[in-house]
């Protein structure tokens, strides 16, 4: 397995698949059809059935059962975009054998390391190989490692029949990290009963709860005069949108909480005198609070609005996903199989809430109960990204065990 999931991986994250939020399309960007249709020559090459390429880029296809027929349809779903956060081209990984502990130099020139006094979560990997970027790009764990496993279990499970499952569908999706990966799902021709994504961080990880998410768009209407004349004329939407900013409570940020604090999240500020624009990313596990962090950003313009005329400022508030635990509470089983299958394979199960987005929580309130299972990665959308070998081969051994029947 350790060789046919790494040699996978380092081809998979060659591939241009950044997805970009301005396009339009589904998918967002070329490179994803072109992984998209690589991939469904791959899937039928080690004998999957049923592969097909729709118009919208999701691979879809049927490992068949050799086993119960009339055993649960299980899915297994990873993406196939990464993250606009960092570019995702021209990937150059580097494999780093059996780390020492030492501070890792992904670019000398640039003089960009990987050091375990700022990124702690290596030491836990002494021994073990690891997979790193060069300093320039992200790396592409998220999710193209989940990509591999999935294939690589596939074709584990189709040379070894006496594993006995019952039918698997497998999915990958474009778009997930701008928050369309389950726009043009069709859970209907998908079939399956319940599914996976294989789009965790580090190893052991088990979720099936996530933020209820929302973006706050905030646009601020200034007025420009004469800065020698402004005296009680002028009206500077920069400042105005500062002190929107600053009402929100400071210790509410990423960067200050963690668990199940919700937060707010100032992503983009932009602005002149005349128009000043600030975008806000909302989470929180309950939903009680989450929509009370809505009505504080509503009351924020309203009071706005109120003190400098209507009009003033602007908001549009979009409900992005919610918490999927509501849908997987009463399938509880789906959770459990998965803990299982990481127990058989000797892995600790770490189950904690997703401070962040998955397409299983979309897929959840469609129909299909989707918990989702490490693909064991850390640091992702950045440079420092890394994913243990070790930690991809367990990734497999799970996903082997998982559609097993019991």
């Amino acid at each position: 397995m350790r060789e046919s999931v790494l040699s996978r991986f380092l081809k998979y994250v060659t591939i241009h698949t950044q997805s970009d939020t301005s396009s339009g399309t589904t998918p967002s960007s070329d490179g994803q059809m072109h992984f998209a249709r690589q991939l469904a020559d791959e899937l039928q090459q080690i004998g999957l059935h049923d592969v097909s390429v729709d118009k919208n880029g999701y691979v879809m296809a049927t490992l068949p059962a050799n086993g119960d027929t009339a055993a649960p349809v299980i899915g297994l779903i990873a993406h196939m975009d990464t993250s606009p956060d960092m570019s995702g081209e021209g990937v150059k990984p580097q494999i780093v054998e059996r780390f020492n502990g030492q501070p890792i130099v992904l670019n000398p020139s640039k003089h960009i390391v990987l050091d375990p006094s700022e990124f702690p979560e290596l030491n836990r990997y002494l021994g073990q190989d690891l997979v790193v970027t060069d300093g320039n790009t992200l790396l592409g764990a998220d999710d193209k490692a989940g990509i591999a496993e999935i294939v690589t279990a596939a074709e584990y499970l189709l040379a070894h029949p006496e594993l006995k499952h019952g039918k698997v569908r497998i999915c990958f999706t474009p778009d997930e990290e701008i928050g369309q990966g389950a726009d043009h799902f069709d859970v209907a021709r998908f079939g399956a009963d319940f599914a996976y994504t294989i789009d965790g961080g580090e190893i052991g990880e088990l979720e099936f709860e996530n933020f209820h998410a929302a973006s706050a768009h905030i646009t601020v209407i200034g007025r420009n005069v004469h800065p020698g004349y402004a005296k009680g004329k002028m009206r500077n939407a920069i400042h105005l949108a500062r002190k929107l900013a600053n009402h929100l409570p400071a210790d509410e940020v990423p960067e200050a909480t963690d668990g199940y604090e919700g937060f707010f999240h100032l992503i983009a500020f932009n602005g002149t005198v005349e128009k000043a624009e600030i975008e806000y990313i909302i989470r929180d596990f309950d939903e009680v609070k989450f929509s009370h962090r809505k009505e504080m950003i509503q009351a924020m313009v309203d009071d706005l609005n109120q003190q400098f005329g209507a009009g003033t400022a602007l908001l549009q508030i979009k409900d992005q996903y919610a918490n999927m635990r509501t849908k997987i509470e009463p399938v509880m089983h789906v959770v459990d199989r998965a803990r299982a299958a990481m127990e058989k394979a000797g892995v600790t199960p770490l189950v904690r809430p997703i401070r962040g987005g998955t397409d299983g929580a979309r897929l959840s309130f469609m129909g299909l109960p989707t918990p989702n299972i490490f693909a064991g990665g850390h640091y992702f959308h950045g440079r420092f990204e890394f994913v243990p070998v070790q930690s991809m081969e367990k990734a497999v051994e799970v996903i082997v065990n998982l559609v097993q029947q019991p």
